[in-house]
């Protein structure tokens, strides 16, 4: 299987990267999204509605996971792994996002999970 790339690796030469794709509208358009998202929230009022309903979402989603897995009763460990691992992979993402200049991005994922741990949070309150 290696046969054909062995003059290659012989040679020292690497094999020929494969082509790029094309750039599409839809393609510019996501990789622009999260400026554009920026700039439409440049407006303090916005900035904070959008905030909140990240917030809330998380709220939402935090509730969903804690009722239905403790309706379920057979998912409880797994559903708090899941958890954990979201909130965990957001905070390890959390010390990129300080680096760059778009601090929206970063508030918007603070907000998300403080509304996922608030969710669980309130969730469990309600088993006592």
């Amino acid at each position: 299987m290696l046969s054909p790339l062995l003059p290659l690796l012989n040679s020292g030469r690497s094999p020929p990267l494969p082509p790029r794709f094309q750039q599409t509208r839809f393609q510019q358009r996501i990789t622009q999204s999260g400026n554009l998202l920026e700039v439409w929230a440049q407006n303090p009022w916005r900035r904070l509605s959008l905030l909140l309903i990240v917030l809330l979402s998380g709220f939402v989603v935090g509730g969903g996971i804690g009722s239905i897995t403790g309706a379920l009763s057979l998912f409880d460990p797994l559903g708090a792994l899941v958890c954990v691992l979201a909130i965990e992979l957001a905070a390890r993402l959390r010390g990129r996002l300080l680096s760059q200049p778009l601090k929206l991005r970063l508030q918007v994922l603070d907000m998300a999970r403080m509304g996922l741990l608030y969710g669980l949070l309130l969730d469990g309150f309600k088993l006592l």
